[in-house]
C-alpha cells in the first residue's frame, strides 16, 4: 500500500535508522518500494542481491496472514535455504509484548551469499525484532559466503545508565 501511496512508508526509514546506528563498517543502502505481488517482490530481491550485490537484504510488511501479504512466499521463492529460526526468535519477542503477533510470518533465507530478512511492518516491531537477532547477522552471512558488516557493540549504541558502586578503595560513586 505504501507502493500505492495509500501511507507514507514508515518501515523502511525505520529499516534505515536502524542500520545507522548499529553498522560500524562502510554500506550502501539501496531502497525500494514494491506492490504486494509475489512476483514483484521476488524479482526486487533477486535484484538486490544478483545486481546490486547486496550481502543483507531486509524487507518490512507483508508477513501477516491477509490475503495481500506476500512477502515470505515471494522470499522462499528465490531464497536457495530458509532459516526458520530466525523467525521464531524474532516473534516469541514481539509475542511478549503483542500476544497477535502470533500471526507474523516473519522468516529469513540464503540467496547466493545474501541473507534476506522479512520483518513485520511496524516501525516499532522492526527494532524489536532486529535487536534479538542481531548478533547472527553476520555470522549468518559469513557462513554463505559474503561479506558481513561490522557491527557497533551495544555498549556504544545502548550505554548503560551509570550505576552507583564502590571502588575497590572504598569509595563510592554514581557512575564513573
Amino acid at each position: 500500500r505504501a507502493f500505492a501511496g495509500t501511507y507514507k512508508d514508515r518501515g523502511g526509514p525505520a529499516i534505515v535508522a536502524y542500520l545507522e546506528q548499529w553498522v560500524e563498517s562502510p554500506f550502501q543502502l539501496v531502497q525500494k518500494i514494491v506492490p504486494d505481488e509475489v512476483d514483484q517482490i521476488a524479482e526486487s530481491i533477486t535484484n538486490m542481491v544478483d545486481h546490486d550485490n547486496c550481502s543483507l537484504v531486509v524487507t518490512t510488511g507483508g508477513t501477516g496472514p491477509a490475503p495481500r501479504d506476500v512477502t515470505p512466499e515471494a522470499t522462499e521463492n528465490v531464497c536457495q535455504k530458509m532459516l526458520p529460526g530466525f523467525g521464531e526468535v524474532m516473534r516469541s519477542v514481539s509475542f511478549a509484548k503483542v500476544p497477535t503477533s502470533i500471526l507474523s510470518r516473519q522468516t529469513a533465507g540464503i540467496r547466493g551469499s545474501c541473507l534476506v530478512v522479512n520483518l513485520p511492518g511496524s516501525p516499532k516491531a522492526i527494532a524489536e525484532c532486529l535487536d534479538p537477532i542481531r548478533p547472527a547477522v553476520p555470522h549468518c552471512i559469513r557462513l554463505a559466503g559474503g561479506v558481513p558488516p561490522v557491527l557497533r557493540s551495544l555498549e556504544e549504541v545502548r550505554p548503560s545508565p551509570a550505576k552507583e558502586h564502590t571502588h575497590a578503595d572504598g569509595e563510592k560513586c554514581e557512575g564513573c
